[in-house]
């Protein structure tokens, strides 16, 4: 039986409809990864799944235990990183002993700078994103909920967060996280699925690739053909589906665009 499941789940905003008619159902020892551009709807997925917002319409079935990561994690606090996860472990139950144990072993998994006792608000965005890692793991959900785990990390933690989703998986731990990349989506998760138009499809290992483009003309990328999300910051990261590829590149090329990485595979063998 899954852990828990969503069917036919719709989020309206106003006019606008976030998600349409998405089903995902999640087992005990899966990996499920979202893929999707920033603005695609993510983040209001996890949010559905976490139990932090309602659905629109559909419905939710399961009642695991939870740990979440939201998108942005509440880091402006005057609270030490140990006091804000003791008060948080008590919260689930959890002994202020245990609590402290737990907090401090998940400090030193991830490495965080500055040690326990520094304020939340005068942590890095990296710091930041591990004490929010932690108070996900502290209380040992059956179902944990990471959106964008590893923004910000240095590159210790990102390792040491990919070891914790294969552990927990392993263990039994239903996990589902969000990503723009596909090569993380992919390599990370026993399932991937792209949102885009607000709907959910799975995704073959095949399927999509990423292309990396940089300077050009302004193009509207997310109305080309065979391109399923695009993400914009210091350069354009679209993902594409491979039959596409070619005829993509040729219009990047012809737009005067720089392309710096083609396949999230060529990617992956480089790091």
């Amino acid at each position: 039986m899954p852990v828990v499941e969503l069917a036919g789940i719709t989020k309206r905003h106003g006019a606008l409809s976030v998600l349409r008619g998405v089903d995902l159902a999640v087992r005990a020892g899966e990996a499920v990864g979202i893929l999707g551009a920033n603005g695609s709807g993510k983040s209001t997925l996890l949010r559905i799944l976490a139990g932090i917002s309602r659905p629109s319409g559909g419905t939710v079935a399961g009642r695991p235990t939870i740990g979440y990561l939201p998108d942005r994690f509440p880091a402006r606090q005057r609270m030490s990183a140990r006091a804000y996860l003791c008060h948080l472990g008590r919260i689930s139950g959890l002994s202020t002993a245990q609590a402290r144990t737990r907090a401090d072993e998940w400090f030193d998994r991830f490495a965080l700078a500055g040690g326990p006792d520094t304020p939340l608000r005068d942590l890095s965005k990296g710091n930041a994103q591990k004490v929010g890692l932690a108070q996900a793991l502290l209380a040992e959900p059956e179902l944990l909920v990471l959106d964008e785990p590893w923004s910000g990390l240095d590159a210790e933690a990102r390792v040491a967060l990919t070891e914790v989703i294969a552990e927990s998986t392993a263990a039994g731990t239903a996990v589902v996280f969000t990503d723009h990349r596909p090569e993380v989506v992919q390599a990370q998760a026993t399932r991937s699925h792209l949102l885009t138009g607000g709907r959910l499809q799975l995704l073959e290992a095949d399927d999509a690739c990423r292309i990396v483009l940089r300077d050009g003309e302004a193009v509207d990328w997310a109305a080309q053909p065979g391109v399923l999300a695009v993400h914009r910051d210091q350069h354009v990261e679209l993902v594409v589906a491979v039959a596409e590829r070619e005829s993509l590149l040729l219009t990047a090329i012809q737009r005067g665009c720089v392309v710096l990485a083609v396949d999230s595979r060529a990617r992956e063998g480089s790091r």
